[in-house]
């Protein structure tokens, strides 16, 4: 935001230097960028007095002139402007300065004419763009004196970083607010000069319109006579210095108001609208509009537009329509100011990529309450600046009158909070400085009405930040909060975050890379998923409409990552991700459930490209499931069960892993057709653990000890020959039931499938172990024989 420091002293008396308040709205949160000079580059130019002029011998159109600019003697300059003549103010340029587009100004010889300086034209100061001849200044003016100081220009410009979230600040009179509110000084609004006559128009045009959500508000003024011109000189200087190009006296009239009060206008020409209506309404798929800029714009059911009786003639909040634009013929207007709904306004502007000073304020919201005040003001100013006649009355449709909030305040609650000490008086100034009521019946909770133009206060702490922010957060002493811990604490497992970073640990000690995701996807995304609509939440204003749902699953984040990768030419991922997923309960106290997950993702080789490991490993289902056993040993959990499950919409085989009889989540291969979505080279495996579950079976263990082995193990390894469906746990767990004493371990060690054979060969490794004594192989070998016996009695399988 461009804020003219002269503007600014219009509505609040503010004495001190550009620097101060900068440092001051800064410090209040609206960040200063840096400090504009825009007419620097007239440092040079003064007012001089055409003393002499005559024609030049040798060119018949040059003149000579002789220039009083305050200095002891006359400068000579020759001029080529057609209408320069003796006895006139003009801009004069001396020698040393710089004009746009880097011209210095030069002593020199013009056909043999000394000419020491320059009589310039507007566009030659960079004032305008009219070049047919030189500014003629008004007759009163003080010879010498610089020339933005004799046409008042704006000297200091800030350029104000303004948050998506103060919306108020978008104009000189926000601005102006918060001014005088830091400083304690009064604010004045522009006067009204409202001089109406003729008849009423209140209904001369039909307002219609069809969704209140979209529209709130719509309101209308009738001028006619006009005469479409340039506005104002100093109207068009000031907004020169706020960095927008003068174009007719109502345009200019209406960027003006809108950069002075906040709210966009539009004006259109009263004699082109169709049948005395405008309706606010969707377009349809498909159809074409045709905007200001001459350009046909292809639009959606989404966009919202402003209908006469026949056609659309603008695109609302964005940009009005060519065919109803107001041109150097127009005599009659019908000026527009609306609110309309700032998610719609964005996602038209975005999509057509037409930003605009007008969207950008639309988009984060515009003072419903004020709007009357707005259009009476851009309305006074066109019939003024275009020597109309503003007619009475107006032409107006509400549908969603404005409410203001009303907000719970306590002072005590503020200072717990915030860890200062708050005075009454100061709690009082600053919430009635930034325009809200307070009704303090009772004096330790107050119920404060928050002003129409401050949208941002919605609950009791945005009170508490505002309180901070004038109080001044540089004010706030750094204080540690204080950890108290008994003895009885240690040893016990602190919190959540505690379980979560020894997740965190355990990943990263096995190769994994953390990912972190945004907790926003899109809708497509959950639906190529094939995940249920039920139990999504959705985003209120959405960063973009592929991340307008919270997540129900770590999967899409993940999926992104290999695509993003794969993009980029890295094909070994080990990844996991630990957040929340988002499901929709309206049991919650806040209406969503936040559970959290711990994602495993593999793909691709298994190790580097590099000797001894063949090219052709990839990462397989065994190494998903090595994860998850190796961290259930982690956490002390009992050894998980594997069971198949069929029909999940995006894994494929999918596998439930069970502990304790109690399902922690899914494993599993991603579908081709959403591999194939992400860009995959390889099979993605993938796996999503519920991590509440985990810690409440975690904090449940009781600890317990047992002596370390002092005597060596004896291992001997079965391999036996099984039929294809037939498990390894099921071998496994066939062993282990048979309660072999001195057994003290069963693990697979390896594995063999045959190519045309419905069978595979698994070995598994078996670890006896005496506790008080040495085995010896005789004592082992009777033991192993009954396992193997056993094993042979109880399964289909050969040794």
């Amino acid at each position: 935001m461009l804020l003219s420091l002269n503007w600014l002293r219009e509505f609040v008396p503010f004495e001190g230097t550009d620097q101060e308040l900068g440092d001051k709205l800064t410090m209040l949160g609206l960040e200063l960028e840096e400090i504009i000079h825009p007419f620097e580059h007239l440092a040079n130019v003064v007012v001089g007095h055409v003393v002499e002029c005559d024609r030049h011998p040798e060119a018949e159109k040059l003149s000579v002139t002789k220039v009083d600019v305050g200095e002891a003697e006359l400068l000579p300059i020759v001029c080529g402007a057609p209408n320069v003549a003796q006895g006139q103010k003009v801009a004069v340029a001396k020698i040393g300065a710089v004009l746009p587009g880097d011209f210095k100004i030069k002593k020199a010889k013009l056909r043999g004419q000394l000419s020491m300086g320059m009589i310039c034209a507007e566009d030659e100061l960079g004032l305008g763009d009219s070049h047919s001849g030189i500014m003629v200044l008004d007759e009163s003016l003080e010879v010498g004196i610089p020339l933005v100081d004799a046409l008042n220009l704006d000297q200091v410009v800030f350029d104000i970083g303004v948050t998506p979230n103060r919306a108020d600040c978008n104009s000189v009179l926000g601005l102006a607010r918060e001014t005088a509110l830091a400083y304690g000084l009064p604010l004045t609004l522009p006067e009204l000069k409202l001089n109406e006559s003729g008849e009423d128009c209140s209904d001369m045009v039909k307002i219609v319109i069809d969704d209140p959500a979209q529209c709130p508000l719509f309101q209308g003024r009738v001028i006619k006579g006009i005469q479409v011109g340039p506005a104002p000189a100093w109207m068009r200087y000031r907004l020169i210095a706020v960095g927008q190009r003068p174009i007719s006296n109502m345009v200019d009239v209406s960027n003006y108001v809108m950069f002075e009060l906040g709210h966009p206008n539009h004006a259109y020409d009263l004699n082109l609208i169709k049948g005395a209506t405008i309706r606010v309404g969707q377009a349809s798929d498909g159809q074409t509009f045709t905007t200001l800029d001459d350009q046909e714009r292809k639009l959606t059911a989404a966009d919202l537009l402003i209908w006469d009786a026949e056609r659309p003639v603008g695109l609302a909040g964005v940009m009005g329509g060519a065919e109803t634009e107001v041109h150097e013929g127009t005599t009659d207007i019908f000026l527009e100011l609306a609110v309309f709904n700032p998610p719609t306004v964005r996602k038209t502007a975005r999509r057509l990529s037409l930003p605009s000073e007008a969207s950008y304020r639309f988009e984060r919201g515009v003072d419903q309450g004020l709007a009357k005040y707005c259009i009476d003001r851009t309305a006074a100013l066109m019939a003024e600046c275009g020597a109309g006649q503003l007619l009475p009355g107006m032409c107006v449709s509400e549908p969603r009158p404005w409410l203001n909030r009303t907000l719970r305040f306590r002072r005590e609650r503020a200072e717990k909070l915030l860890g200062i000490e708050l005075s009454e008086e100061f709690c009082r100034t600053t919430i009635t400085g930034m325009g809200c009521k307070v009704n303090d019946t009772n004096a330790e909770d107050w119920s404060v009405e928050a002003p129409s133009h401050r949208l941002d206060l919605e609950r009791e702490v945005d009170l508490f930040e505002e309180i901070a922010r004038v109080y001044g957060m540089d004010r706030i002493p750094a204080v540690l909060p204080r950890v108290s811990k008994s003895l009885d604490s240690i040893g016990k497992e602190d919190t959540r975050y505690t379980f979560t970073m020894k997740l965190k640990h355990w990943a990263r000690g096995v190769g994994l890379r953390e990912a972190i995701n945004y907790s926003f996807v899109g809708d497509d995304e959950l639906d190529l998923l094939g995940l249920p609509k039920e139990g999504r939440v959705p985003v209120m204003n959405p960063l973009s409409e592929d991340q307008n749902m919270m997540r129900t699953v770590l999967a899409p984040g993940l999926l992104g990552n290999v695509r993003t990768n794969v993009g980029h030419g890295s094909r070994h991922l080990r990844l996991f991700e630990v957040a929340h997923v988002f499901w929709a309960d309206e049991h919650s106290e806040t209406t969503v459930n936040e559970p959290t997950r711990l994602a495993l993702m593999v793909t691709g080789r298994r190790e580097r490209e590099r000797w001894p490991w063949p090219a052709e490993d990839f990462a397989e289902y065994e190494d998903l499931k090595g994860f998850v056993e190796h961290l259930l040993q982690h956490l002390g959990l009992p050894g998980a069960n594997f069971k198949t499950v069929e029909g999940h919409t995006y894994l494929t085989p999918c596998v439930q892993v069970i502990v304790d009889g109690r399902s922690v989540g899914l494993l599993g291969c991603v579908n081709g057709d959403v591999a194939d979505h992400y860009n995959a080279r390889r099979d993605v495996w993938l796996g999503e653990l519920d991590v509440d579950l985990l810690r409440e079976m975690f904090e449940a263990l009781t600890p317990g000890f047992e002596p370390l082995a002092v005597y060596p193990p004896i291992r001997r390894d079965i391999t036996v020959i099984a039929p294809e469906g037939l498990s390894v746990a099921q071998i496994i767990g066939a062993i282990e039931g048979m309660k072999v004493d001195l057994l003290e371990d069963v693990t697979m060690v390896d594995l063999y499938e045959p190519e045309g054979e419905a069978v595979r060969n698994v070995t598994v490794r078996l670890t006896y172990r005496h506790a008080k004594k040495t085995l010896k192989d005789k004592e082992v070998d009777k033991r192993h024989s009954k396992v193997v016996e056993g094993l042979l009695k109880a399964l289909p399988v050969r040794v």
